[in-house]
């Protein structure tokens, strides 16, 4: 099967044709279950946050200035996107995804429910954007360019959930949570935003963990605090709403989740 044709990100013509078409077939999306992060991949990326066209992302919400709040980093197939969306309406929500088919697909899919499913009866306004107009995806490397899409303290959640995990020693650079990357986290992450991490694989989340409860910027929050302040929905999509989520519940295997809080640091 030939290889389907992406255009660009960051210009008006990725995502302003959202003309009707058929919901999208994983089967059409071929790729590799993984990408090698400092591989050169050819990829386009704004020199800075300003520079970058959201409106061309979010047409329903083009001139009001919003910008992303939550990030879900390597979304695979946008499962989590897709479910948090309708919760939270009026939050942009943005996926970042390395693989070209894979970030095809959430962006065709992303058309797809936008031009197939209704507006809610009980809108309170006509003028109300449409469901999924507040998510959308960027093929990116996370691991390298955060700050050119992300302005200091722009988001509120940030998500990394089923990670690669890296299992030999000599990979562990490469896993997506580290010291260096954290301090890009912390950059991009508002006082009192939240990171959540979950993967199936314990020692790797012994590593995000541990590397998160050594770094200043950042303390353990649990899941029942969560709950507690509202965040229940979006707890319950971290756990169930992946790909890999559902397939380690098919496979009736552990799941780990570690949460964690950006802090404010007063400076004398």
């Amino acid at each position: 099967m030939p290889k389907r044709k992406r255009a660009g990100d960051g210009s008006a013509t990725a995502h302003a044709h959202l003309e009707k078409q058929p919901q999208n077939d994983k089967r059409h999306y071929r790729q590799r279950a993984h990408a090698n992060p400092f591989s050169d991949h050819a990829l386009s990326y704004p020199a800075a946050p300003d520079q970058y066209d959201w409106d061309a992302h979010y047409p329903a919400f083009a001139g009001t200035g919003k910008t992303p709040e939550f990030a879900d980093v390597g979304c695979g197939f946008g499962g989590l996107l897709i479910a948090l969306a309708p919760l939270y309406p009026d939050t942009l929500m943005l996926g970042m995804e390395i693989r070209v088919q894979v970030s095809q697909y959430v962006h065709d899919r992303i058309v797809a429910l936008r031009s197939t499913t209704p507006a809610p009866a009980d809108a309170p306004h006509p003028d109300t954007p449409g469901p999924y107009q507040n998510v959308s995806i960027v093929r990116a490397n996370s691991m390298k360019f955060m700050p050119n899409y992300f302005p200091k303290h722009s988001l509120s959640a940030l998500f990394f959930l089923f990670p690669d995990p890296h299992f030999k020693a000599r990979k562990h650079k490469a896993r997506i949570i580290s010291p260096t990357l954290l301090a890009e986290y912390a950059y991009i992450l508002r006082p009192g935003g939240i990171v959540y991490t979950i993967t199936d694989v314990r020692d790797l989340h012994d590593w995000m963990r541990t590397h998160l409860e050594q770094f200043p910027l950042f303390e353990p929050v649990s899941e029942q605090a969560l709950r507690d302040e509202g965040k229940g929905p979006i707890l319950d999509a971290v756990y169930s709403s992946t790909e890999e989520g559902k397939k380690v519940e098919r496979n009736q295997g552990d799941k780990w989740l570690a949460c964690f809080r950006r802090i404010e640091v007063t400076r004398d």
